[in-house]
């Protein structure tokens, strides 16, 4: 039987994945498989900067755009999904590339996720701790007893810090010591390539990104959705800083100040995750037929 392989491009937001993964997919004559939690939200369009049809530029992308931020879905969930739908890829591709910034959905898909412990009393307990005390005495707790988890972990995703500390309270392990466990083996071989770019221009590159989006009616697409702003989906970097200033937490000014730092911030916690992974060889963005003829060396061995 041919081997299939998986290629797994990664990087931090803004970094330049959407164009390095068509122009790779263009030349394997293959499709991408979407792991970006927040691009599989339909009402997420300028918030998320979801590539549009003309980046895709005629390469299908799947799991873009395919549940409603009322939908639960979780790294399980496209575990078990994502599999599937590459299954049925290998069918016709020998080659397939996994793409994302959400580095917990892109270890679902490549080395499978333990069976994590749920307690209904536990979650309603915390789920009242948040309501009257916020997020942040969560977060401290988060920090005492998983502090490798905290160091990566989106500390404005109410649903991440929360399910974190039901692991804790429910198994009495942490959150590292279940997603670190025995890794599932896959029927395909895994390729990981990393993007990155020096510090100082990935940091102009989000900050450019910010004012784009506010040029392309980010402040509309939020209030759209401001009736549901106490959803998991919209506790995320480029919603809830609109949400605080409409709020009166802050101002305009301060809230495009915040939305800057908390995406560049988010950028440097997506970097220390991916660089856990030491089979994964890095790149610039720009070397892209070097990025291809060392995924073509890997699949000649």
């Amino acid at each position: 039987m041919k081997k299939k392989y998986l290629i797994v491009i990664v990087g931090p937001t803004a970094v330049g994945k959407t164009s390095t993964c068509v122009e790779v997919a263009k030349h394997f004559d293959t499709e991408i498989i979407y792991a970006d939690s927040r691009q599989f939200f339909k009402e997420m369009e300028i918030g998320t900067a979801k590539p549009t049809p003309d980046e895709m530029d005629g390469i299908p992308h799947h799991f873009v755009d395919f549940l409603s931020i009322t939908d639960d879905y979780s790294a399980g969930d496209f575990e078990r999904d994502a599999l599937q739908k590459i299954n049925e890829l290998f069918e016709k591709h020998d080659i397939l590339i996994l793409s994302g910034g959400s580095g917990l959905y892109v270890q679902a898909v490549c080395e499978g996720m333990d069976d994590i412990p749920a307690d209904q009393e536990i979650r309603a307990q915390i789920v009242a701790e948040y309501n009257e005390s916020g997020l942040e005495p969560l977060v401290e707790e988060l920090k005492e007893k998983d502090p490798e988890y905290y160091e990566v972990v989106d500390r404005q995703n109410i649903q991440r810090i929360q399910k974190a500390i039901e692991i804790i309270r429910t198994s009495g392990k942490t959150f590292t010591e279940m997603r670190l466990g025995q890794k599932a083996k896959r029927p395909f071989e895994i390729i990981t390539v990393g993007l990155n770019r020096d510090r100082e221009e990935l940091y102009d590159r989000i900050n450019l990104r910010v004012d784009l989006m506010l040029e392309n009616g980010l402040e509309k697409e939020v209030e759209a959705l401001k009736e549901y702003k106490h959803l998991n989906a919209l506790q995320t970097v480029g919603y809830k800083e609109i949400f605080d200033w409409w709020d009166g937490v802050h101002d305009k000014t301060e809230a495009i100040r915040l939305l800057k730092r908390n995406s560049r911030r988010y950028a440097k916690r997506q970097l220390t995750w991916f660089r856990r992974n030491h089979d994964t060889v890095w790149f610039h963005p720009d070397q892209l037929e070097e990025i291809e003829k060392y995924i073509e060396e890997k699949t000649k061995q």
